[in-house]
């Protein structure tokens, strides 16, 4: 299985669109491990980070509101890059092309007045 990042609508009674992901768009956030191996290790916890650390074990949703948090949380991972992938294991390659994604999403959300999930 796999993580994925998509952009969302919620609806008065709270439940959600999923938007579609543009074409030449990935929706991926990386593997179901990742949730603990990556995004919750104590590696990017240590860094600050407080959206990612939240798939150790659940969804994660960020509101319209918290998206350029959630942008400036993607810039730090970005910036600790080699780190993140040595402490975890895990190529940079991998991490930043996930992060691309998770970034282009936001971004959609961003313009478009929507949320991002990854699940």
């Amino acid at each position: 299985m796999s993580l994925n990042v998509d952009v969302v609508v919620r609806g008065p009674a709270g439940g959600f669109d999923v938007l579609d992901t543009p074409e030449g768009c990935d929706d991926s956030a990386g593997f179901e491990v990742w949730r603990q191996k990556v995004w919750g290790s104590d590696v990017v916890r240590s860094l600050g980070a407080r959206y990612l650390p939240l798939l150790d074990g659940d969804w994660m949703e960020v509101a319209t509101e918290d998206l350029p948090l959630f942008l400036q949380e993607i810039l730090l991972l970005r910036a600790h890059l080699d780190l993140i992938a040595t402490t975890v294991g895990v190529h940079p390659d991998g991490i930043e092309s996930r992060l691309d994604n998770i970034e282009a999403a936001t971004l959609r959300a961003q313009r478009l007045g929507a949320r991002v999930l990854i699940w």
